[in-house]
């Protein structure tokens, strides 16, 4: 057994007690109850999520991909169709040829997505059935991360005493400073965003409701889930939803694609920043940019975390401008 094995449910303690620690916290400030019966409270609460994803959510979803996959090639055929029987005008119109040019693009693509799709789906369900695998690792890991909860000034306290004992005492000071505001920024980023996204998700879902969009949970869970990326999160899965929809039909397909635009534009310009302005402290100016530069540099991944890790620089920032300031006699405000 390597050592990675053995360090995989001590990995889940800490991410699960990270993500937690932001609930407990809300919890203690403004309850007074007894940190165990808290704890208590988390659990049930995260359990309780989990339960309703797997029991309610996940097979719907599993239901609606297997659906899809059995359904496009038929859809393919349906739109092939469609476009062998062009119109006698848009015939006239299209002088250069390029309503052809457009339909054997068309007609290959169908053919290539009629080929992939039911393997594709098919191995995604396999690997979501694969993470069971680590069932074992994840009620370990929530297990330990509850003595974590727990405990945590404990560890904290002994973590600061090893720092002040390694490093001087200027540096030590910087060090602990630095680390508490990487924690709170993207433990407060963290929830900040899952919020954003779980209420983006919901309004997708009864949005596609209202229109009668089939497979609504399937599209509003791509939307919710791309929405962690901020901003441009919901153009993201928009595209694979107007797809799905197009399918069967092109005019729902128009209104879904408008539908999650507008979306897109509610969470862009005021629910991404109400929530996360406030959560970690940015303009939505500096949200913006720090997304387009992490997502340039770093993908995916550098637009997920550019807004917390944005955060610690300007606050790092901010100290030092003060800290200069301050040494020269000049007022900071």
């Amino acid at each position: 057994m390597t050592i990675s094995k053995v360090m995989e449910p001590f990995i889940w303690a800490f991410l699960i007690a990270f993500f937690l620690n932001a609930l407990l916290n809300v919890l203690e400030k403004h309850f007074k109850l007894k940190r165990w019966v808290n704890i208590l409270i988390v659990y049930l609460i995260f359990y309780g999520t989990i339960a309703l994803i797997f029991t309610i959510i996940t097979p719907k979803v599993i239901d609606n991909m297997k659906n899809l996959g059995r359904e496009i090639p038929y859809y393919a055929r349906q739109t092939q169709r469609w476009l062998s029987q062009t119109p006698r005008y848009i015939e006239q119109i299209d002088k250069y040829g390029f309503f052809n040019d457009i339909k054997a693009t068309i007609d290959e693509l169908f053919y290539k997505l009629g080929e992939n799709i039911s393997p594709m789906i098919n191995k995604t369900i396999n690997q979501i059935i694969s993470l069971t695998s680590n069932f074992i690792n994840f009620i370990l890991g929530s297990i330990i991360s509850v003595y974590i909860l727990k405990d945590k000034e404990y560890f904290a306290n002994n973590l600061n005493r090893l720092t002040y004992a390694m490093l001087p005492n200027k540096m030590a000071d910087s060090f602990i400073g630095v680390i508490g505001e990487i924690k709170q920024t993207f433990s407060n980023f963290l929830v900040g965003k899952l919020l954003d996204s779980l209420i983006i998700g919901i309004l997708c879902f009864i949005g596609c409701l209202i229109m009668r969009i089939r497979y609504a949970l399937l599209i509003s869970l791509m939307v919710g889930v791309t929405n962690m990326i901020p901003y441009f999160g919901p153009l993201i899965g928009m595209i694979p939803s107007a797809l799905i929809t197009l399918f069967y039909s092109p005019f729902k397909a128009l209104w879904v694609t408008i539908f999650i635009f507008l979306l897109q534009q509610f969470d862009g310009l005021y629910l991404g920043p109400k929530i996360l302005g406030v959560q970690v402290g940015l303009k939505p100016f500096w949200i913006i940019l720090s997304i387009l530069i992490g997502g340039g540099f770093f993908g995916v991944w550098g637009m997920l975390f550019a807004v917390p890790v944005a955060a610690v620089i300007r606050t790092l920032l901010d100290r030092y401008i003060d800290k200069k300031l301050k040494e020269k006699g000049i007022s900071s405000k």
